[in-house]
């Protein structure tokens, strides 16, 4: 506590007193995290090897295989992450610490595992192992009714007649605001992120013939969602890049600050970044990096319908605690993955692969898909109105058009031009020659007339 430089006889009253003592709590803490910046290999050694003495040798193992079962994978999983956690490769965040990121690079191992898993298991086999998690789980979904009356103002209900706002305005809205305003974080581009937002709002009406829940009112989709809830999210998450942007950053040892309100800033910045690179995408610039932008584009709306389509194939409502866990997830894997990305694409010559989040992220996203295509190739299989299926073709006979002029048919004809261009000033200057008719250039003749000229003078 006395290393805050402010004696505690200042405070006179006890609130203050005991504010001061609060923290000098939170600053030895801090002290201790500070602390475990090294990876503490044969600590973590010792406690584990510890732990698994006392459940070998002090603790009686129950007569019981299922909770044995479940106790085992658990174990063996928390000892994976210890051994990942000290002994992993860093990836591009140090802050807030270094082993949080390696923690979750664990975790998408772990993760990806357990989907394959899932994928090696008959339909029935793998909704009743969700059991085994959760018992309430592993039951058929109940039919819920989507969409229904979309008027915005409804005139036969006397009572409330904005009835149908006041429906949407669940703990939905917030998610939709806080997750994309986290989305913006990671992907750092406005356009990218409001192609993606449009996007996906038109898959949904593609879509809404598969699953139920896809089918929302037009202003659902185009001013609560759209406008409001992405839009503003995007917005705060381009103010937040802005501010990052400009930010000095210029880090102070704790122990170095003199007051404990400096102390207390510099806690708050250990969870803001070490140092920041702005994304510049440039899809245009090249034909790599506009199929890079179109692949990050695709799997982002891919990872999107997959929170949907997993839950209508598992069996799991949308309020269940692993769809929340789900999204935290790829939350925080997400940032890391599109900074491991960019550095590919922005400097091939420095990062010759691909980063191990990245990768990651890319499997999960397939496997997930194979999941559904496995569990319910029936509802992806319903044919796509025949409007819908008009409109997708003219926008990707657009978008191969649109590739095709600006890589290849614009090249090819700025290359002509160029050619064009060369050749006739060459014979321009060709021809300019001729017509001094001794072989001399007009450079010459005239460098020689003003040399006359001189001499007269």
């Amino acid at each position: 506590m006395l290393l805050i430089r402010e004696p505690y006889w200042r405070f006179t009253q006890k609130w203050q007193l005991d504010l001061f003592y609060f923290v000098g709590r939170i600053l030895y803490l801090f002290s201790l995290f500070l602390n475990f910046r090294r990876a503490h290999t044969l600590t973590v050694l010792f406690i584990l090897t510890c732990a698994l003495g006392y459940v070998t040798l002090l603790e009686e193992t129950p007569q019981d295989t299922a909770y044995n079962t479940k106790r085992g994978i658990v174990a063996s999983i928390l000892v994976f992450l210890c051994f990942g956690v000290t002994q992993a490769k860093d990836g591009p965040f140090s802050r807030p610490h270094p082993a949080y990121w390696r923690f979750w690079l664990c975790v998408s191992v772990v993760y990806e595992l357990f989907l394959i898993f899932i994928l090696f298991q008959t339909v029935q086999d793998g909704r009743q192992f969700m059991k085994y998690i959760d018992p309430h789980l592993g039951v058929p979904l109940p039919e819920r009714d989507y969409g229904g009356n979309c008027l915005i103002y409804d005139p036969g209900n006397e009572s409330d007649p904005f009835h149908n706002i006041w429906d949407k305005l669940d703990g939905f809205v917030p998610a939709h605001f806080f997750g994309w305003y986290l989305k913006t974080l990671m992907i750092r581009d406005w356009w990218m992120c409001m192609i993606i937002s449009v996007m996906f709002e038109f898959l949904e009406y593609s879509l809404e013939h598969q699953l139920p829940n896809f089918s929302e009112c037009w202003w659902d989709h185009w001013i609560m969602d759209v406008i409001l809830c992405n839009g503003l999210g995007i917005y705060c998450g381009m103010k937040t890049l802005s501010w990052l942007s400009l930010k000095t950053y210029k880090w102070q040892g704790l122990w170095n600050i003199p007051t404990y309100k400096g102390k207390m800033k510099r806690i708050v910045f250990q969870f803001t970044p070490y140092s920041w690179v702005k994304f510049e995408w440039k899809p245009a610039s090249s034909l790599r990096r506009w199929l890079a932008v179109c692949g990050i584009i695709f799997v982002f709306l891919l990872a999107e319908l997959n929170t949907f389509y997993l839950k209508f194939v598992l069996w799991m409502p949308p309020e269940h605690y692993l769809v929340l866990l789900r999204l935290v997830f790829f939350v925080n894997v997400g940032g890391v993955a599109m900074r491991e990305i960019y550095d590919f694409m922005d400097d091939p010559k420095f990062h010759k692969k691909l980063g191990q989040q990245a990768w990651l992220v890319a499997a999960i996203t397939a496997t997930e898909f194979l999941i559904v295509v496995k569990y319910d190739p029936y509802t992806l299989t319903l044919s796509l109105p025949f409007y819908i299926t008009q409109c997708w073709i003219l926008g990707i006979i657009l978008v191969l058009t649109w590739t095709a002029w600006r890589f290849f048919i614009r090249d090819i004809t700025l290359r002509y031009k160029e050619i064009r261009r060369q050749k006739q000033e060459h014979k321009y200057e060709k021809d300019k020659c001729l017509s001094n008719g001794d072989g001399h250039s007009s450079i010459l003749d005239e460098q020689n007339g003003s040399k006359l000229r001189e001499r007269k003078l």
